[in-house]
């Protein structure tokens, strides 16, 4: 099956069905924030909402001492106590089914959301947005950066809403790789189901020149070859009503920009799995964004982290290999 075919095969026939989706809550309004998105997204794609809350096994650091006959009994009231808190607090502001499948587990936040969201079959998760120094992230680490690691599933990272709707504008950001097909699509039936605005980017890097190899391809060769890659394989999966862009620049900062200009409430990526030590060294696309967008951040994964390249006409203009980053 060709690229365009398996395009086609994916609009008409692979479409998004959410059933079920956690969201995880704490006693922040971030926490708060993400039981509220979760709700609405789940009632606009038909799927049903479930609020998790992990607590902190503080326990464990005294469970070699005398209390160690009497931590079965303090887990079960330190897990009943959260229960209660987190119901109160959301009771204003999700309805009441949605509620009572609140579920509290001890444990750390992003291992909680994993292993529910594998017991369940949950197909996304959605978090509240908080910002984290460098050295943060790396000797505590945040859920959201956690969970876009290593659970495997969407991972919607949510800012509070003040209007009340769950999403007017949706912007997705997709390259030249099979990455493309699942943000695309997610990103389009998402816009869908919200009666949102929908525009594609593209940002394109400037190829490394390889002078001693090969003939140098230019910026505006390249440009306009990527241009004619996303005319064919790309923009049809954002459907006809989607306004497309292609930019020039650096990926994370363009991505940054265009949403703030624009407007964005939510911006749609592709995560293709990256080791760690590469992204400790240099860092990611979809990491910079959890730190510096001004909007909600949607990752998807790309199954298995592995990325097909969907731009042969460019591999071969003039023989030069395309930049890496510019097919990340």
């Amino acid at each position: 099956m060709g690229v365009q075919e398996s395009f086609i095969r994916i609009r008409k026939g692979r479409a998004m069905q959410w059933k079920r989706i956690l969201a995880g809550v704490d006693e922040t309004p971030q926490g708060v924030a993400a039981a509220v998105a979760g709700t609405r997204l789940g009632a606009a794609l038909g799927a049903e909402c479930m609020p998790v809350h992990a607590v902190r096994e503080f326990w464990l650091e005294y469970s070699e001492e005398d209390m160690v006959q009497g931590v079965t009994d303090l887990q079960a009231a330190v897990v009943g106590s959260a229960r209660d808190r987190i119901s109160a607090l959301l009771a204003e502001h999700v309805p009441q089914d949605v509620l009572q499948r609140l579920v509290v587990r001890p444990g750390r936040a992003a291992v909680v959301l994993r292993d529910v969201g594998r017991e369940l079959g949950a197909d996304a998760i959605v978090l509240g947005g908080k910002h984290h120094s460098d050295i943060g992230r790396w000797f505590g680490g945040s859920t959201a950066h956690n969970a876009v690691r290593t659970i495997g599933l969407p991972v919607l990272v949510a800012l509070p809403s003040s209007d009340g709707r769950l999403f007017q504008r949706i912007l997705a950001a997709v390259d030249l790789s099979d990455a493309a097909l699942p943000t695309g699509t997610t990103a389009r039936q998402i816009a869908e189901a919200a009666g949102a605005k929908l525009r594609g980017l593209c940002v394109i890097e400037a190829p490394v020149p390889m002078p001693d190899l090969m003939p140098l391809l230019t910026q505006p060769d390249y440009t306009r070859e990527a241009e004619l890659v996303l005319r064919r394989r790309v923009w049809p999966v954002l459907g006809d009503s989607a306004e497309t862009v292609t930019r020039e620049g650096m990926v994370a900062e363009t991505i940054e920009r265009e949403a703030r200009d624009w407007g964005a409430d939510v911006v749609v990526v592709g995560s293709h799995g990256k080791g760690w030590a590469e992204r400790l060294i240099l860092g990611s696309v979809t990491e910079r964004l959890l730190r510096a967008l001004p909007c909600s951040l949607l990752v998807v994964p790309v199954k298995g982290g592995r990325v097909q390249r969907l731009a042969p006409e460019v591999h071969k203009v003039r023989g030069q290999r395309p930049s890496r980053r510019a097919l990340r």
